[in-house]
């Protein structure tokens, strides 16, 4: 019998289910943003979010194991995303990449086999426009980034590392973000230390990136926490404290 969830009648899982989602923010945008936030649990094996209006605001994000899923649902309940808090529970059914894993997965056209014939065509055509919707490119930038009380100024740096690291202080430097990464996705994750004040981005340079914190020592802990973060697969943070 599977393990409930303490104070509920949904049975622990590997996915977590959120609503209350921002309906304005576009899919491609909502699924990186997920990503950068959730994968300090642990490992994510996907996301899923859909442009119907059925499933406007929600979203779900299948975890490799239980354990992640419950410390993202414990940690991240009610947490500020794009402007609403977020509210999470675990899915009342098993991903389907799960599934295919434990070996419990039976597809969909099998499950539907015995249904009338006569709406398959219909059901094939909305799917097929449901996938192109999710699958739009996000088009835009996501707007301007805040301006830094105090900038550093990096002049024509020829290397991606800095040849001498520079002194601790309360402005970090972050390199070797993916090119898509926007100031919100990098809001979410740094402001969650505290001390944060403020993003900058430099539009003409994509991949790096400023932080300012209140102070030296509330950089440090965010450094130190959020250093080799990947925000996809292939992108670890590099973060060192900004030049002055």
């Amino acid at each position: 019998m599977a393990e409930m969830a303490a104070g509920g009648d949904v049975p622990l899982n590997n996915t977590i289910y959120i609503n209350n989602l921002n309906e304005k923010t576009k899919l491609d945008e909502l699924k990186k943003s997920l990503q950068a936030v959730f994968s300090q649990f642990g490992k994510i094996l996907e996301i899923l979010a859909f442009k119907t209006l059925k499933h406007k605001g929600q979203a779900w994000v299948v975890f490799e194991e239980v354990s992640s899923a419950t410390s993202a649902l414990r940690q991240m309940q009610g947490f500020p995303f794009y402007d609403k808090p977020m509210r999470i529970q675990y899915a009342k059914t098993k991903s389907d990449v799960i599934a295919k894993t434990d070996g419990t997965f039976v597809p969909r056209e099998k499950r539907k086999r015995h249904e009338d014939k006569g709406r398959k065509r219909k059901g094939q055509h909305d799917a097929n426009q449901a996938s192109t919707g999710a699958n739009a490119a996000y088009a835009g930038a996501y707007g301007a980034a805040p301006q830094l009380s105090q900038i550093p100024y990096m002049g024509g740096a020829k290397s991606a590392i800095p040849e001498a690291p520079a002194p601790p202080n309360n402005i970090l430097f972050i390199q070797n973000l993916p090119h898509q990464t926007s100031s919100m996705m990098l809001q979410m994750l740094f402001g969650q230390h505290q001390g944060f004040k403020e993003v900058r981005m430099v539009e003409a340079k994509p991949g790096i990136a400023f932080i300012e914190y209140g102070d030296e020592m509330q950089a440090t802990v965010a450094m130190h926490s959020l250093q080799g973060f990947k925000i996809n697969a292939d992108s670890p943070m590099l973060i060192t404290y900004a030049k002055k």
